[in-house]
């Protein structure tokens, strides 16, 4: 097995040139630097946009949010003394989120994606605001930011208040591993607070960049799901003695969902061994087994088209109005809901949810001996007069089945639960942030359900190796390294001992992306 995890990314993203992938967005995450294309167009399309709104203002001419009010408030006209104070007032009644704080890479994700946003330079913002993003990504400066308070739309207001704040010097920022204030920060690394132009704070917080940023790192955790979720159902497959004609090629081919068939072609190559005898007379597996390419499937046949929705919308312009610089126009309109990043992470938390239950259904036949084909009970390795006083992974089951409970019945769509707020201007909102953490909670319970599993399937193919029922030419080359990568960290289950450690372990590798598994 290949470790692949822990060397943070070398590389430097480019913002305003070429559109952005999720992996970009999670390499900035990770710890990867940023830099703002300096080529003349780009630069030029962000002057014209400034210099548009400067002539305008000038002129006394009428702009949603920088000359009016926000919201239902857009009738109240601003006088023109105090258009510089207005951005520095949205930035502040919004900061009141609630809830426990996005985490460092969650942070510096929702960095990426708002850069990315006001990089499609039809915001109408500065370069030097563009570049303050850029040093708060460099200096490895996070926003501390509440995850509660968004309903998606006029995007992530509140959260991305906190964005803002930063930028000018407010509020915290996480930095070192510590919560301290930008103030003194800002003063520590010698950077400059900046001010706001009138348009600027608007730009900053009337987008989807907060439930973008937990897109994309929800994404490629659930992309590693799915691989991991196929190699755990190949190991309970040898360790139950499954039967491994129910992924054959020829059956697949008549049902050509292309990630189920991917699904079924890893099973295939984790299971070419010699097959050992058999403790069983079942001609066909039970469901979690035999229609695992079926479950998991989904998932894997749902990744493209989530790719395309979670980076159309990082690559998007998604706040109001767009100021159409080349043009001279202000176009007024609605880019900041986030109905697109709802539906994916409510269809994204469905798929990995039914991952959960899938293996906490294999976990119950794996260590039920009425159904494990000769497996001890639990499948505890005491053996003599220890083995009545032993319970191996009963425990952990248990724990299986509150997880994968838990992980379904966070699966009600948010998308659904539209609520008509800010005097009914923002009467149909996308609920797209609840969705986005909704589908992370997800994540980290199947991840639970996944660390689990995967210590129980090791544990059972080397019951089957101690009982001398299996030998490594019973064993593929790919599930052998599996084995061995897992034994390297967890030792066998012979007298009970408690396994929460061994369990957050393996947690964090999966969460890590440890192993390279396809």
């Amino acid at each position: 097995m290949t470790n692949n995890s822990h060397t943070i990314p070398q590389q430097t993203i480019r913002f305003g040139a070429e559109r952005l992938t999720i992996e970009d967005v999670v390499a900035i995450s990770n710890g990867a630097a940023a830099e703002m294309n300096t080529d003349a167009a780009f630069t030029s399309k962000i002057d014209r946009g400034v210099a548009f709104l400067e002539r305008l203002l000038k002129e006394e001419g009428v702009i949603y949010g920088v000359t009016t009010g926000y919201g239902d408030s857009c009738t109240v006209a601003i006088p023109t003394h105090l258009v510089d104070d207005l951005p520095l007032n949205l930035t502040r009644f919004h900061g009141c989120g609630l809830g426990d704080d996005l985490d460092r890479q969650q942070a510096r994700a929702v960095l990426a994606t708002r850069l990315c946003s006001l990089a499609q330079g039809v915001s109408g913002v500065s370069h030097p605001l563009l570049n303050q993003i850029v040093t708060l990504i460099n200096h490895d400066i996070s926003p501390r930011i509440p995850q509660e308070g968004s309903v998606g739309a006029s995007g992530d207001l509140t959260p991305l208040s906190y964005l803002a704040a930063t930028l000018i010097g407010e509020r915290e920022v996480i930095y070192q591993g510590q919560i301290r204030p930008t103030a003194d920060v800002f003063k520590e690394l010698g950077i400059e607070a900046i001010k706001l132009k009138p348009k600027e704070g608007l730009a900053l917080m009337n987008g989807t960049s907060v439930m973008t940023a937990l897109a994309c790192i929800a994404y490629k955790r659930a992309e590693y799901l799915a691989q991991l979720a196929t190699k755990i159902t190949a190991m309970v497959s040898v360790g139950i003695q499954g039967n491994a004609f129910h992924f054959d090629e020829a059956l697949f081919a008549v049902k050509p969902h292309p990630g189920q068939q991917q699904i079924a072609s890893w099973l295939r190559s984790d299971l070419q061994a010699e097959r050992p005898p058999r403790n069983s007379d079942r001609l066909q597996d039970r469901y979690s087994l035999r229609c695992a390419p079926h479950v998991i499937g989904v998932l894997q046949d749902s990744l493209p088209w989530l790719r395309q929705m979670i980076e159309n919308e990082l690559n998007s312009a998604n706040d109001n109005p767009i100021i159409d610089g080349d043009n001279e126009r202000v176009l007024h309109g609605g880019h900041f809901y986030g109905g697109h990043i709802a539906m994916a992470m409510d269809m994204l938390k469905t798929a990995v949810a039914n991952i959960a239950d899938l293996l906490d259904r294999q976990m119950a036949q794996l260590m039920d001996y009425k159904f494990n084909n000769g497996l001890p009970f639990n499948l505890t390795g005491a053996t003599g007069e220890r083995k009545p006083i032993n319970h191996g992974f009963k425990a952990v089951q248990i724990g299986i089945s509150a997880w994968t409970a838990e992980a379904l019945k966070h699966t009600m769509p948010a998308s659904v639960f539209s609520r008509s707020t800010e005097c009914h201007n923002q009467d149909k909102v996308s609920m797209g942030t609840i969705a986005s953490r909704d589908c992370l909670r997800v994540l980290q319970l199947t991840e639970q359900v996944t660390a689990a599993s995967l210590l129980a399937a090791t544990q059972a193919i080397e019951l089957r190796k101690r009982e001398h029922q299996l030998t490594d030419t019973n064993i593929s080359p790919a599930l052998q390294a599996m084995q061995q990568a897992v034994l390297s960290d967890f030792e066998f289950v012979i007298e009970d001992r408690p396994l929460e450690q061994d369990l957050r372990h393996f947690i964090n590798k999966i969460q890590h992306q440890h192993w390279s598994l396809y």
